[in-house]
This record gives structure tokens, sequence and C-alpha cells, in this order.
């Protein structure tokens, strides 16, 4: 059994499991994993006839099928029945979670380099379980047993059985049931899926390897691969130089657009047919629109979540559409519990996840590409003429500075911006739904501009979004709080 000096608090994080294999990761601690996954979050769970139920899907990295065994070793040492449905996306674990209507967990490190892996876990539904939804539990109850030495047996000493199920089929036939991609024009699209799972849900959904029919999609593949190595590049879109290749590759080949899939392949990033990058905010923007619009059709209010650090042009048009914004802080768990709460039809983040209510309310890369492809494919306009209506304003980007007190470096900040507004007699409006947020309306004498400035949970660093009516006005804005931040401007 594993050494009593592991410490679990180091890989289990907020909302999931992450470490390096085997030094943090092994299949003693995995299996401590999995039993108390089963004591805190399926035996309360499971009501009614027959045995409790779990699902387990796993990606293609090399530890992923060892460690994904002994996770349902430590399901099956307490009675659970466990369904292991093989490599697939995170998004298709979800599915199979709410198609099956039972727990779940995901082998994988999402967009970590090889010597990692990790476990994301979910109730039925697809619910998350984070670190005040079980996850903290599941950590306390696991390391009490690998403190000890043993992980007991089960109350009523029943193991459960694993078997083998393959979903891929049902998986890309319910999200096609939810985009039509039959009737618009041709489209040419080039995906690169970093040699991560894009690899092997994109062919399913968008090709025919699943058995279903032909769309009139042309998919040029950049490595589809299965490899978690990754031997071409970090699978990362949210690093710029991770998206390079795409980005060349789109008009080499005269595409109308290239799409980029993290490890897991539950984000997707999006270049224009110039090879220009579509922001997520507009991602956001561009798919509420087709959601709001078939809410309104069927009688109902629209509701679309995003997250504060967005872009401002997301609330503007999804209110401008007739649909009801609902600002979140940063984060899935926070997005997922504001979807249920609103019973919003759909929820963005400017990291590229993306939620959907029709996919049990939990985030879907492949989804909100397909509604990209629709969305294109509907006009006849390009994508890089497309995507200008919903990026009206010039964003920074998250910049990351390291400070020794980021609460105090925050609000020596926010003094020193109200200060100079006071001075100017410009309004400023402050909220800390998550950090801070000061935001600048457009005045007569300034555009409009805002930003966002949150600590790290793990880290001594402040990140800071900025965002400006035009470039000149976001560049001012972003070198001041950085010269605020970072000490330069007192």
């Amino acid at each position: 059994m594993t050494a009593p000096t592991r410490n679990l608090s180091s890989v289990i994080k907020a909302y999931d499991v992450r470490g390096t294999v085997p030094d943090q990761l092994d299949a003693d601690v995995v299996r401590a994993i999995g039993a108390a996954f089963a004591e805190v979050v399926v035996l309360p769970e499971h009501a009614g006839e027959g045995s409790p139920k779990a699902v387990i899907g796993y990606d293609m990295r090399p530890s992923s099928p060892e460690l994904s065994r002994a996770f349902a070793d430590g399901l099956a040492s307490r009675g659970v029945d466990v369904t292991v449905i093989g490599l697939c996306s995170t998004d298709g674990l979800y599915f199979a979670s709410g198609f099956l209507g039972i727990p779940g967990a995901m082998f994988t490190a999402s967009h970590n380099p090889a010597r990692y892996n990790g476990i994301k876990m979910c109730r039925a539904a697809a619910r998350p379980v984070g670190q005040d939804s079980g996850l903290t539990a599941v950590r306390e109850l696991a390391q009490r047993w690998l403190d000890a030495g043993e992980v007991p047996a089960g109350g009523d000493g029943r193991v459960g059985t694993v078997d083998e199920q393959d979903l891929l089929k049902a998986y890309a036939h319910h999200l096609r049931s939810l985009v039509d991609l039959t009737g618009g024009r041709p489209l040419k699209v080039v995906i690169d899926a970093g040699n991560g799972m894009g690899g092997f849900t994109a062919p399913a959904v968008l090709g025919t390897d699943a058995g279903l029919g032909a769309l009139p999609l042309d998919v040029v593949p950049l490595y589809f691969e299965l490899d978690g190595t990754f031997p071409n590049h970090e699978a990362n879109p949210l690093d710029p130089k991770n998206l390079l290749d795409l980005q060349r590759a789109v008009p080499q080949h005269g595409a109308d657009l290239g799409l980029a899939f993290d490890g897991d392949a539950d984000r997707c990033f999006v270049v224009d047919e110039k090879g220009d990058p579509v922001s997520p905010s507009a991602v956001t923007a561009m798919v509420a629109r087709r959601e709001i619009a078939k809410e309104v059709r069927a009688g109902r209010e629209p509701v679309v979540i995003h997250n504060l650090i967005t872009s401002r042009a997301v609330p503007e048009l999804i209110a401008a559409d007739g649909g009801k914004p609902v600002r979140t802080r940063v984060g899935h768990s926070f997005i997922k519990e504001q979807m249920a709460s609103e019973g919003a039809v759909f929820g963005g983040e400017h990291s590229a996840h993306y939620y959907f209510r029709e996919f049990w309310s939990a985030d879907t890369g492949m989804l909100a590409a397909m509604h990209v492809l629709a969305a294109l494919a509907e006009q006849d306009r390009p994508l890089s003429e497309l995507a200008a209506e919903y990026e009206k304003y010039v964003a920074s980007g998250e910049i990351n500075s390291t400070v020794d007190d980021a609460a105090a470096t925050t609000e020596r900040v926010v003094a020193a911006v109200s200060e100079r507004a006071a001075a100017e007699g410009e309004e400023l409006e402050i909220d800390r739904l998550d950090g801070v947020t000061v935001f600048h309306p457009a005045s007569a004498k300034e555009p409009m501009w805002w930003f966002n400035l949150r600590a790290s949970n793990t880290e001594p660093l402040l990140r800071l979004n900025a965002e400006g009516a035009d470039e000149a006005t976001m560049t001012q804005v972003r070198d001041r709080v950085l010269g605020l931040v970072r000490g330069e401007n007192r």
C-alpha cells in the first residue's frame, strides 16, 4: 500500500484531481480515491432497486488505463457496479453520466504535460463535484485510509462488477440532434486535435466513424493520432504558440475556419479563414445568439451565463437579442451552479469552456464548435466578417504579475484609480464579485474601459484582464494598472 507520507492536498484541487505519475498519483492512491468517491458521492446518491452504479472514461495518456482500472477497483470494493466506456473526451464522460443517470469519473490531465494525469468527478447527470460539493470529503477520507495503510472492506462486503460499454455513437448522435449541420453551405475546416481526444471524437461527430451519415464538411486533420506524450505541441490552445500550426494550415488549405481542441477536448478554440483567432468572448456571444433565438421561439425567457472577464460586448449582445445576461465568477463550478439556479440555456467563459442546458448544463467544446460551424454555414460571409459583429472592443488577455501581498496591491490599485477618477470628475463602478472589477462607462472625457484584478488561489500572482472601446484606450488602462501593480507608478 502507498506510504502514509502521501499528501493528497497537493493533488486534489478545488475542482479536480491533478498530479504527476507515479510520484503523486499511482494505482494505490487512485484506488483509495475511488473507494472514497463511492462512499461520499455514489452510495449516498443511490436510491431504488439494483446496485449503485458509476461510469468511468479516460483519455489517451499512457497512465490512464492503469489508473482508471485502480479507480474502478476502489469503486467495486464498496459494492458499486462500474461501467467503463474507455477512450473518450471529458464531455463524452459527461454525456455518459447524463445518458445513464449515474455518477462518473474522467481520467485526464486536460492540457497539462505528459507526466501528469488526473480525475474529474461528477454526480449523476454530470453535476459537478468540487471542494464545496464533496471533493473535500473525498480527499479527507482517502487520506485517512492512505495514512492507515489500508482501505477497509465495504459495509456489506459486496464487491461490484466492472463491465465495458461503447457510447461513442450515442454521444455523436446526441450532439447531432442538437445542431443541424446538414442544411448549410459546405465548409472546409482544419481541426488541430493536438494528439488529444479531439482526434477521437471529431471523426465520430463531424465525420462517419461512428456510423452516422456524412455532413457537408471537408475536414483537414492535424495531429489526430492519439499520443499522450504530445509530440507536436502541447494540447493547450490557450497558449498562443500552440495555435501556430493551425493558423498556418487554415489559409494554406483555403479553409473556411480552424478548430483547436485541448487534450481532453472539452474546450474549443476557433480561428477564421485568415488564421486569426476568434476570441472565446465572440464565440460565447455567437452561440448565445443562436440559443436565445431558440428559447424565444419556444416561448421561454432566455438566460445566458457569462463570467466576469468575458468581453463587455457579451452581456450587451445578450440583452440586445432579448436575453437575460447573468454575470458570475471565474470557474466551472460557479458557472454550473448558476446554470442550474437560473435555468440558463447557455454559459460561456473566457477560457473557451461552453456550457449547454441541453447537455446537462455541462461544458462541451464539440457542441460549441458545431454551433460555430452552423452559424457560418447559414450565411455567405467569411468568418472574419461574422466574428467582427461580436468583437466590438479590444481586450488585453490575461496578464500575471508576481506580488508579495495580492490583497494590499489590489487595494493600492483601487485607491489610485479612484483618486484619479475623482480628480477628473469621472464616475467609476467598482464591484468585488471575484477580485475587483473597475468599470468606467463611456463619457465625454474617456471611452468605455474596465479591468479586473484577481488573486491566484495557488501562487503569489495577481491576474489582470483589461478591455477598452479601442486599442489605445485598452493599452493605456492596461499599462497604467500594470504599473501600479508592479510598483512602477506610485
